[in-house]
């Protein structure tokens, strides 16, 4: 069972910008944490799950969806066992509870967070 943990969320005005941290590890067999890929999802109240960004294992591939291209940056930082979200010029649209997501390639599992809160206002 790989653990998932997500922090960094708050509360910004418009324009403003956030870093999300995830953190991965397991205890009951090895884990290297290079050879899965890891995402970042998004839930805003009412509506479903969306893929926001995702990194592959080396962090050589990346994918953002159209609405926060050019304004978020996916990274991954292998020897911390962190991926990161960079958001900048973040927008009220953008407020959600934010989830990382941890899988093998090719794999069966998926391995969530909880989850972060996001509010962007003014």
């Amino acid at each position: 069972q790989v653990q998932v943990v997500e922090s960094g969320g708050g509360s910004v005005q418009p324009g403003g910008s956030l870093r999300l941290s995830c953190s991965a590890s397991r205890r009951d067999s090895r884990f290297t944490f290079s050879l899965y890929n890891m995402s970042w999802y998004r839930q805003s109240s009412g509506k479903e799950r969306e893929l926001v960004a995702k990194i592959s294992g080396a962090g050589n591939l990346k994918h953002y969806s159209d609405s926060v291209k050019g304004r978020f940056t996916i990274s991954r930082d292998n020897r911390q066992n962190r991926v990161f979200l960079q958001m900048n010029s973040l927008k009220p649209e953008d407020t959600a509870v934010y989830y990382c997501k941890a899988e093998r390639p090719y794999g069966s599992e998926q391995y969530w967070g909880q989850g972060t809160q996001v509010t962007v206002s003014s």
